[in-house]
């Protein structure tokens, strides 16, 4: 997508950029040009982002939880993220609107990219999640939400769905907004890994 041969960003995705996330012209340059040197091509592959993610958690199994990012960040599909869709990720975890940030918490879940999430769904990112977990932090964890299946179930009761439901991209994120429970347990970082990147 982006003018990854030169190490000026095309001018088409600048305004772009601009446009949709929070970033400046001068940032937005320096980002692009931190980022060609991270990967010179211009892209992230899969691998290449599990091994960025690792560094982050390095106590913990991110890799299943860095795909399932990763493939909710590469909008086209391709396998690969280039600068737009990096930036666009960034933006929306770190700084973009609680809506913006349930729209991709939502694409995070619907795993099958149907535009649906259903039960089975929502269990395989909480285990991915689970093994971010260290051992310490999983022992305070609530006795009703303390292993993967016990949060999901928790999770989709708190969405008064039954077992063979579906949600819709709306309800997901009306039913978030509306329940701090559901908020609470779809945290994508325990407060440990919080503090991790924060210290980055």
């Amino acid at each position: 997508m982006g003018n990854s041969k030169s190490g000026a960003l095309s001018k088409d995705i600048l305004e772009d950029l601009k446009l949709n996330t929070k970033y400046t012209e001068d940032e937005l340059s320096i980002w692009y040009q931190t980022f060609l040197k991270e990967c010179p091509n211009g892209k992230i592959t899969m691998a290449q982002f599990q091994k960025i993610y690792s560094g982050f958690f390095p106590d913990t199994d991110p890799k299943e939880y860095a795909q399932h990012v990763f493939r909710s960040f590469d909008t086209n599909s391709d396998g690969i993220l280039d600068f737009k869709e990096y930036i666009i990720a960034l933006h929306l975890t770190s700084s973009g609107k609680t809506s913006q940030k349930l729209e991709w918490a939502f694409s995070l879940f619907d795993v099958d990219g149907n535009g649906t999430i259903n039960k089975t769904e929502i269990l395989q990112i909480v285990k991915a999640i689970f093994k971010m977990i260290n051992e310490d932090e999983l022992k305070t964890l609530p006795e009703d939400e303390n292993t993967p299946e016990k949060r999901a179930d928790k999770i989709w009761d708190n969405f008064g769905k039954k077992e063979n439901d579906k949600l819709t991209e709306d309800e997901f994120i009306q039913g978030t907004l509306e329940n701090n429970e559901i908020l609470r347990m779809i945290q994508l970082e325990p407060n440990t890994i919080k503090e991790k990147l924060k210290r980055k």
